[in-house]
């Protein structure tokens, strides 16, 4: 056992590289993985019910979208295919998630449109059409809101956030608490346990 976590900066424990299969919309995916990110070994179960469930871009879609917490890369590679006019903004804390997304966007032919990035590292003045994520609850309900509270206000006027979030891990709390703070919630599909949210201004 380790002390890292999948929100760890830099995982201490050996990458042990893997890879991870799964289809997305009549799509076949493979990519790389490693230990020491989210969901090293599959595709996690929420991330697979938001990108089966939300409203997936359309091929003209444009403008920069955010996968926010992107692990290894699936929703970045997602959406950069299938929106290839968009610019996809992949956003981690984890080093090694952010190097394998990097290279997991090279294997999907999405490399000059997936921009990999520490979440400080994102200018200022970038606003986004979509967001997307699976946010990383482990780590607490205030930091998680303290997360919302720093990326959802940088949604475009029209914008849509796509947030999935486990039932019992607190998906219709998180709703009433994206209420409260002043954004519409609709909550588009459930599934397995999950709430998929579609939240705009």
């Amino acid at each position: 056992m380790t002390g890292d976590h999948y929100f760890s900066s830099r995982p201490a424990s050996l990458p042990q590289p893997r890879q991870v299969e799964f289809s997305v919309a009549g799509r076949d995916y493979t990519l790389d993985s490693a230990g020491g990110v989210f969901s090293a070994d599959r595709l996690d179960a929420g991330t697979a019910v938001l990108l089966r469930k939300a409203e997936l871009p359309a091929p003209e879609t444009a403008g920069a979208l955010l996968d926010l917490g992107c692990g290894f890369g699936p929703i970045a590679c997602v959406l950069a295919t299938h929106a290839p006019a968009a610019t996809v903004w992949a956003v981690d804390v984890n080093e090694r998630a952010r190097e394998l997304t990097a290279g997991n966007a090279v294997r999907v032919g999405a490399a000059g449109r997936v921009r990999v990035a520490d979440p400080d590292d994102v200018p200022d003045g970038v606003t986004f059409t979509q967001l997307w994520s699976n946010p990383p609850i482990r780590i607490g309900k205030e930091e998680l809101h303290t997360l919302l509270r720093r990326w959802l206000p940088r949604l475009t006027p029209d914008g849509v956030a796509w947030l999935v979030v486990a039932r019992h891990l607190g998906g219709d709390s998180l709703h009433g608490w994206l209420t409260d703070q002043g954004w519409q919630v609709v909550r588009h599909a459930s599934q397995k346990g999950y709430r998929v949210l579609r939240v705009t201004r």
